[in-house]
């Protein structure tokens, strides 16, 4: 039970130490991180680059790719990306592991009491921060040597001594005892740290340690493998990028085991256990990513064939408006009438899908609803205010002005048809999670309304695309016609709640939406 406690205890101030010192190196960053992986991974070495900065920094390669995750997720990065960034995550990682290697462990009470004194008196916040990080060390440090203080016993059982060896003879078994513990853990570098204080007690040799480390790495990958459940199709093909990426590296890196145990040696002291796995680490996910990079795009190409499917990426941000263009107040006018004419035909086409979701009772189609309605939100931030920019322009002419002024109104007006579908789908949200269910006859009402309400604001955004009147004698038209059937659609409900043809609850959903 000691050695059990011991091991715990000793894990629990690691990966505490771990966490913490990573959430002082982010506080420390400050939103920079996300804006580093977003801008600067266009070039997949700076990719690499990228993903091993980040990770470096926030201390989880498993948080770097659930963030690409993320991102791919929303249309910001493209597959190719993610799979470099991924990589430079793997690299980033090792760094926890060479840290350790440089046997700090007698020391960790003063790297506590150092890091505590900056922590817990330092006025400004960035010394707070660094006091932090230092702290963080000290305890991982600490976390560390009670580990291995508390394996040390084990050398004296015949039984363990046993299980290290059949792991020597058969490698796949380090392989799956790496990702399960990687797994349990939910720490690679955690269980990398297990490693070394194991082999630094003698417990393990080198042989024995490098296929657990190489588990280690797909054992990782299960953070990002949650993460992309119930994600699109793209955030499902980085997750098996990451997947593919590791499990390749290990059946390569078994095939050529004593070779890689020779260049281990090679470029390690040989008195120094830690250090010669830290150096694998960092070696197997160095050389995993030369393998890779030069063929990225061939590898993201066999993932697309692995997870095949297509799926429309609604680009989040505008794609028109033009900050060169500002100083020309009619081409800007005109850049932005094309990026509301986008918004128009996104909200237009969240407007069929949210009544869509309603009547089939779609949650995957939901999900895309409450996703695009984001996309218009931003567009009419964006526009707004690339249109007040213009209106700062002196050199508008009078029909210029009158222009502006419509399309001011048009954002804000387009804006609140995207409202309107959020609010739908949340009504058909609330409809499928508490069993509420419409006559035939009261969804044929709603259908018939909705295709004359789209029909309208569709010929609204073509009277404005094409500048064509009759489309907007057309919406004209229509608009008493809504008026009337809105009226009438009302009375037929009452009519039916009078007759108990339908509940109350689902009468106050009808209301709604008419």
């Amino acid at each position: 039970m000691t050695i059990l406690f011991g091991l715990l205890g000793g894990l629990a101030l690691f990966i505490f130490g771990m966490h913490f010192m990573g959430e002082g190196l982010q506080k420390a960053a400050g939103d920079r991180m996300q804006k580093i992986l977003e801008v600067l991974t266009s070039v997949p070495v700076i990719g690499v680059l990228v993903g091993a900065l980040v990770t470096a920094i926030i201390q989880s390669s498993s948080a770097t790719t659930v963030m690409v995750v993320g991102f791919v997720n929303a249309g910001l990065m493209n597959l190719k990306q993610a799979i470099s960034v991924i990589m430079g995550a793997n690299i980033g990682t090792t760094m926890t592991a060479q840290l350790i290697a440089f046997k700090l462990t007698e020391y960790y009470l003063p790297i506590i009491a150092f890091g505590f004194g900056f922590y817990f008196f330092a006025k400004r916040k960035s010394l707070k921060y660094i006091g932090q990080v230092v702290f963080s060390f000290g305890l991982l440090l600490m976390g560390l040597e009670i580990m291995g203080a508390s394996m040390n016993p084990l050398r004296e059982y015949p039984g363990f001594r046993d299980a290290i060896a059949s792991f020597g003879e058969y490698k796949i078994l380090g392989v799956l005892i790496g990702i399960l513990m990687t797994m349990i853990i939910q720490s690679s570098s955690a269980t990398i740290g297990i490693l070394m204080a194991m082999s630094t007690q003698g417990l393990i040799p080198l042989e024995v340690a490098l296929p657990v480390l190489l588990g280690d790495n797909i054992g990782t990958c299960i953070t990002t493998v949650l993460a992309s459940i119930g994600a699109k199709l793209s955030a499902k093909r980085a997750a098996v990028a990451h997947v593919l990426f590791n499990v390749t590296g290990t059946i390569i890196f078994l095939t050529f085991m004593p070779l890689f145990i020779k260049l281990v040696l090679a470029i390690s002291p040989a008195d120094d256990i830690a250090r010669q796995i830290a150096n694998a680490h960092t070696s197997f996910n160095l050389i995993n990513t030369m393998l890779f990079l030069p063929m990225i795009s061939y590898f993201a190409h066999f993932v697309t064939k692995i997870v095949p499917g297509e799926e429309k990426i609604i680009k989040k941000g505008p794609i028109y408006l033009d900050q060169r263009v500002l100083s020309s107040p009619s081409i800007a006018i005109s850049v932005a009438n094309l990026e509301i004419i986008r918004m128009g035909e996104l909200a237009a086409d969240n407007l069929d899908n949210a009544m869509r979701t309603f009547v089939n009772r779609d949650t995957k189609l939901l999900q895309d609803v409450l996703e695009i309605e984001d996309v218009i939100d931003q567009l009419e931030e964006n526009i707004t205010e690339y249109l007040a920019r213009i209106s700062q322009n002196r050199g508008l002419t009078e029909s210029s002005s009158s222009l502006h002024s419509g399309l001011l109104h048009a954002v804000n007006d387009i804006e609140r048809v995207g409202d309107h579908a959020h609010n739908i789908a949340h009504l058909a949200e609330i409809s499928m999670e508490e069993d509420i269910y419409f006559t035939e006859y009261a969804l044929s009402e709603l259908k018939i309304m909705h295709k004359l309400v789209s029909d309208t604001f569709r010929a609204a955004m073509q009277s404005l695309k094409d500048n064509d009147i009759s489309f907007a004698d057309k919406v004209l038209e229509n608009e008493p016609k809504i008026d009337e059937m809105e009226k009438r659609l009302r009375r037929n409900h009452i009519t039916r709640l009078n007759e108990g043809q339908c509940i109350p609850h689902s009468g106050v959903i009808f209301l709604d939406i008419i």
